[in-house]
């Protein structure tokens, strides 16, 4: 079978009691809970240097309860967080997993502050879309890089082994029980720059590396819509869990659920904050005209801007909100690279962004009439009075794009994937990109940190539980 070796084919090189697949935020933390019990835990990894998607990402993870939180005063709960992703996800996600990820999201950042040294801030200039209270986290420096990096220095620190320029080709397997088709994972076969292959023996293997969004017929079909879009997530997120589940028998469950953005900047590639249109700013295409309700999500817009002529569309905003997205790394790279377009008119802005005469006008009279009026327009946001755009104008040109993939193996609240037939496989957990989220069927059912939601408090669970069963 397609990247699966029997046991008894192969000569295993090593042997360890947890192998972990990808060291990016959820293979760090399952391999500081494993560190932190005694287990012996070996963490491989394809890149020379290990970044994933993590550090592609804001870095922002939601969590209710936690200390930081309290110490604020704001009222959280796991409850009000599971109804939150639940009214995102139309009710499609696993309530299992929902409760799994939320009664454990407060206590799991709470132990990589106090037990790991990782400092959190909450953010609180605005709430995410779809969230009820504010209980974004970030590390200060605001950056998923900055995340990773104090993740890998805290694994470093705690002693765990990290194997790089090694990809994980196939998982080795053993027969278990009497039906032909139950297999035990008992390892994994990795590939070395010079193409030799090693294998490494385990008592449990924990799928920490993403989905497949870098994998273009993946992508084809499972999420068509997104079939140009350009990806931003890491190269290596290649699907290969995903087809490695898919072999074992196991189930998969939302593949066309994903991560979308709708603010990626032209020609420079970096995300843009979704905190401009949050907090007053609109996105218009190329005829100067609205097209979406920018509040719906950054998830979302992302294949409203695909529909839209040519494919990329404009962010219009203020000083004030440039002032605020100056405080996010990617937002001011972006404005020291000159991708941001600054005006004293909104006639001197339409020049400057080529659109066509008064048509941004226009679309700006439309909008404040709305704020004056309290009302919705016809795409249902509202408008806020005080939030008015007001002398002097920013613009930059974005685009959509794929973040990373939502769907992928089912697992268990221990992380544990499950066969089709409802049963646990030996031997095999996974979390983060490789294990289906909670974020419904499709990309609309996606709130703002889901994906490192899954990553790292799964992540925390799959290891816990691996160490458990040592």
């Amino acid at each position: 079978m397609v990247g699966l070796v029997d046991i008894s084919h192969v000569d295993c090189d090593v042997s360890t009691q947890v192998v972990i697949v990808g060291a990016g935020a959820c293979g760090l933390v399952a391999a500081l809970a494993l560190a932190q019990s005694g287990a012996e835990v070996l963490i491989v990894e394809r890149d020379a240097d290990p970044s994933g998607s993590t550090s592609l990402s804001s870095g922002f993870i939601p969590a209710a309860g936690t200390r930081i939180q309290q110490q604020l005063q704001i009222q959280d709960t796991a409850d009000l967080f599971a109804a939150d992703i639940q009214c995102k996800a139309n009710g499609e996600a696993s309530s299992i997993l929902v409760r799994t990820l939320t009664e454990q999201s407060g206590p799991v950042l709470d132990w990589l502050e106090s037990h790991v040294g990782i400092e959190w801030l909450v953010l609180t200039d605005f709430l995410y879309p779809g969230h009820s209270v504010y209980r974004m986290h970030a590390v200060p420096e605001k950056s998923g890089r900055a995340l990773h990096n104090r993740l890998m220095a805290a694994a470093v620190k705690m002693g765990v082994g990290i194997v790089t320029q090694a990809r994980v080709e196939s998982l080795i397997v053993t027969k278990s029980g009497d039906d032909a088709a139950d297999k035990t994972v008992t390892g994994v076969g990795i590939s070395r720059p010079d193409g030799a292959m090693e294998y490494i023996e385990a008592k449990q293997v924990i799928l920490a590396c993403n989905g497949y969004g870098g994998n273009s017929e993946l992508i084809d079909r499972f999420i068509p819509a997104m079939a140009d879009a350009d990806y931003f997530g890491h190269a290596g997120n290649t699907g290969d869990a995903i087809l490695w589940g898919e072999a074992l028998g196991a189930e998969l469950r939302h593949m066309g659920a994903y991560q979308g953005h709708g603010s990626v900047a032209v020609g420079h590639n970096v995300l843009i904050t979704w905190a401009l249109m949050m907090g007053g700013g609109i996105q218009v295409n190329i005829t100067g005209e609205r097209f979406s309700n920018e509040h719906s999500g950054y998830s979302e817009q992302a294949e409203q801007v695909m529909a839209q002529p040519e494919r990329y569309v404009w962010n219009i905003y203020d000083e004030r909100l440039h002032v605020q997205g100056l405080s996010f790394p990617e937002y001011k790279s972006a404005y020291d690279a000159g991708a941001v377009l600054t005006a004293v008119s909104i006639e001197e802005l339409e020049k400057l962004a080529r659109l066509p005469e008064r048509a941004l006008q226009q679309t700006m009279i439309t909008i404040d009439r709305y704020a004056m009026r309290a009302g919705a327009d016809q795409f249902g946001r509202r408008f806020d009075n005080d939030k008015r755009l007001i002398a002097p104008y920013f613009a930059i040109k974005v685009k959509a794009a794929v973040f990373h993939t939502q769907g992928g193996l089912v697992v268990d609240e221990n992380a544990r994937v499950i066969n089709r037939e409802g049963r646990p496989i030996s031997g095999l957990l996974a979390a983060g990109g490789a294990a289906c989220g909670v974020s419904g069927s499709s990309v609309y059912g996606y709130l703002s940190g889901n994906g490192l939601l899954s990553a790292v408090v799964l992540g925390y669970v799959a290891g816990r539980y691996a160490g458990s069963t040592l």
